[in-house]
């Protein structure tokens, strides 16, 4: 990479980092997680910068590799062994703390979690989305349907911790 190369990737990194995180909070829930996506979307990056840059949307790029790892993060931990020994302390992060919504969100499965927010954050299609995700637009339909019937489901919750009278 060249020295002009270096220096418009570092600008990229400097003007999008802040965005990316806030992307990667809302796949992950946690700023802990969300930090770990980007820094492993923009290695990777780094070492396409020349092929990316050329098509002329390093974000997207990005963006698609953080979904991408947080999707195999979770089906890695899908097959991890259940220990007999739990943890010393539990650890609950409540980022919006007394939020039903937030709550309701992380009751979702990730990949349900995951079509909600490229659907509604990242306002993408179906069609993109099922890109994205590595399945079929009707797997796509599915997963957002049951995921708003949940949160239908827990909207007087919701509204009851906001204040709102049912």
């Amino acid at each position: 990479m060249g020295v002009q190369d270096e220096a418009l990737f570092e600008q990229f990194v400097t003007e999008r980092v802040d965005v990316l995180l806030r992307y990667g909070y809302v796949l992950t829930g946690n700023p802990h997680d969300a930090a770990d996506l980007v820094q492993e979307a923009l290695v990777r990056l780094r070492g396409s910068w020349d092929r990316v840059r050329g098509k002329g949307d390093p974000e997207s790029y990005v963006r698609t590799t953080m979904t991408r790892v947080h999707i195999n993060t979770w089906r890695r931990r899908r097959r991890e062994h259940v220990t007999s020994e739990p943890p010393d302390r539990a650890y609950l992060d409540t980022p919006y703390e007394g939020s039903g919504l937030w709550d309701a969100l992380t009751r979702l499965p990730r990949r349900q979690r995951a079509v909600l927010v490229l659907r509604y954050y990242e306002q993408l299609t179906d069609a993109e989305i099922a890109g994205v995700l590595g399945v079929s637009r009707g797997t796509v339909r599915s997963q957002a349907s049951r995921a708003l019937d949940k949160l239908r489901d827990d909207m007087p919750a919701i509204a009851e911790n906001l204040g709102y009278a049912t």
